[in-house]
């Protein structure tokens, strides 16, 4: 059985240092899926499941991470 979605390898590194905190501490208070905040949507996708992740985000999620570097 073929997969739905492909596999795809990435090696990514630091292109800059974050100017702030912006990791599991900072969001695992975001639980409420429906408020549309860009901490919650962090929180749901990349802390939900222990597993690397390549996701997209919507654009305020991406405003609220271009704040923090």
């Amino acid at each position: 059985m073929s997969r739905q979605t492909p596999r795809v390898d990435l090696h990514l590194g630091p292109v800059t240092a974050s100017r702030l905190a912006c990791g599991r501490q900072q969001v695992k208070d975001f639980r409420d899926w429906q408020d549309g905040r860009p901490q919650t949507e962090l929180n749901f996708k990349l802390y939900r499941q222990a597993t690397d992740k390549l996701v997209g985000l919507s654009d305020a999620t991406a405003d609220f991470l271009e704040q923090h570097f």
